[in-house]
Formats: structure tokens, sequence, C-alpha cells
């Protein structure tokens, strides 16, 4: 949904669990973030230099995460879930406390982040939330990827992803975030080969993983017991990290996002190129009450077309 003004939530509160990669138990404390403030992190284990800015400017590291530094080499990693959930419940603004180096997995999508915030309940505030909106078509690879984003009235984004492995092979879906049902990205679930866990954990990653927080396929069979969420649910996953590492371009993005064989580091690499370097080809605005309007209306007239 396109909003006018800026959003946080409406009171603090905590909630704790273990770290996907380093295995520890991290506790995180969301509190109301004031107006054009963003999203911040804020380490509690440090005393000083412990504040970091959710921005793509900050991205040290984008290896089976997202990872976000200050310039005092103070880290938080595996941010993008709750980034996601946060672009889905429609946050502009947030403090976030954690007491250690990483956002907790919880199940492994942004099922609980979003419960989480929706328990604190959305507050909106005087200020008017700043889009990014595309002008033209921009188009950024790297090998056999490739990102591409075009002009559009919301965020759209088109994803597909090709593993060798055949059960996740070749899968591709298209999601408008102000138009569909999004239940199917929020539930859906970071994921892993089975061959390839010993080697991410001799390199010190993965070690709080496990069935109940990631999907494990071993050659053509998923190991969790309850199996896949959704029909999608691979490429629905890497449709939720692409958003909430988009939200790091620090504004809510209209444009229709054309993604393949992407990840952490393509979107990153992309949003450095697109503001940096193609500053023509966007501008940062406000919404006025029609254009929210009229985008409400061509989003009934599609509904009715579909029922139809």
């Amino acid at each position: 949904m396109l909003l006018k003004f800026q959003q946080t939530i409406a009171k603090p509160i905590s909630f704790e669990g273990i770290c996907l990669h380093s295995g520890k138990i991290s506790t995180l404390r969301l509190l109301p973030g004031n107006q054009d403030q963003g999203i911040i992190f804020k380490r509690t284990d440090f005393k000083e230099n412990n504040v970091i800015e959710a921005c793509y400017k900050n991205v040290s590291s984008a290896k089976l995460c997202t990872t976000l530094e200050n310039d005092k080499g103070i880290k938080v990693s595996t941010v993008e879930h709750l980034l996601a959930a946060l672009y889905i419940v429609g946050i502009d603004n947030l403090l976030i406390e954690i007491s250690s180096d990483e956002v907790p997995i919880l199940d492994g999508s942004s099922k609980e982040f979003v419960k989480i915030l929706k328990d604190a309940g959305i507050k909106k505030q005087n200020k008017k939330r700043k889009y990014l909106k595309i002008l033209e078509k921009v188009k950024f690879t790297d090998q056999e990827r490739s990102f591409t984003i075009e002009p559009n009235s919301s965020l759209e984004i088109d994803f597909e992803l090709n593993y060798k492995n055949n059960l996740i092979g070749n899968q591709r879906n298209e999601v408008n975030f102000s138009k569909d049902n999004l239940d199917d990205i929020i539930n859906s679930r970071t994921f892993c080969l089975f061959q390839d866990i010993e080697k991410i954990k001799k390199n010190g990653l993965a070690q709080g993983g496990s069935l109940e927080n990631a999907i494990v396929v071993s050659d053509e069979k998923i190991l969790n017991e309850e199996g896949l969420r959704n029909t999608k649910e691979f490429v629905n996953h890497k449709i939720l990290d692409c958003a909430g590492d988009l939200i790091l371009s620090g504004y809510n993005i209209l444009g229709k996002v054309i993604c393949y064989k992407g990840g952490h580091e393509l979107t990153n690499l992309f949003l450095r190129n697109l503001i940096d370097n193609n500053k023509h080809s966007f501008e940062i605005i406000e919404l006025q009450d029609k254009e929210i309007e009229r985008f409400s209306q061509k989003l009934y007239q599609s509904r009715l077309a579909v029922t139809a």
C-alpha cells in the first residue's frame, strides 16, 4: 500500500532468538523512531561508537547475509529478514537495540518479525514519506547475473533463480508489493543444500542453523518434515531478501525490478550503481492525495478484472 505519511511502531517491544551464523542468542528491543530518522541499529554490548545506520553504503559484506558496518568497525549482520518485514508492514523510522552482532534468524522467514511489529502497533507520523521514483530503465550486469529496474507505480519484483539442484531448479515469480497478497513471500524461509553445510560451518557460518530455521535440500529431497510452505518458496525467499536489501536505499522504491540469479551482493552493487552513478534515472518525491487515489483506483480496477 502506498502511504502519504511516515510511520513507526506505537510502543517498544522486545524479543530474542538464536542467530543463524554465530549461534549466539541475541536480544532485540525495537523502539519508536523519530521522523526522518530512518532505520538505526544500536549495539548495546558497546558503550560508544555503537550506532549503525541501515544504509546501502554501510554494507560491508553480502556473503550469505547482509552485514552493516559503521566507520568504527562495529557490525550487525543478517539484517535482511527484519528489514523486509519493516518494508512490508510500512515502518519508516525505528531504533533497533541489539545485544550482539547478528539479528536472530527466528524461523528463517519474515513471518515472526511481521507478527512482532504488528503486536507493537503502527503509529502514523506527521512528516511525509519520501519515495525513490524510477524515471528510466537502468540495468546492471555481473557475468551471468543481472539486475534491472524500470519505471512503475509501485515496487514490483520479478525474480528468477537458477540452481543446478533439480529440486530447486529454475524458479521464477513476480510480485507487486502494493497489489498482491504477500503471505507466501513473508512465510518463505532461507534455504541451503545439505552438501554445502559442512563447508559453510568450517568457514564459521551457520553455527545456529537447523531444520527449525532453514529449508535443507538433499539431492531430490526436502529434509524438513513439513516440506515446503508454498510451491515457490525458494524464489519467494529470494524476493523477500531483495525487498529487505532494497530498503537500504533509504526510500520506498517506485519501480519494477527484474532480477536474474541475484542475491544480497548483486542488490547492493545495483543500489550503489543506481544512486551514486545514475542520479538522472530517478527522483525523490512525496506522494500527493491525488496520486494515492489514482493508484487505488487502478488497484480496484485490476481486482475487478481478475474476479470478472
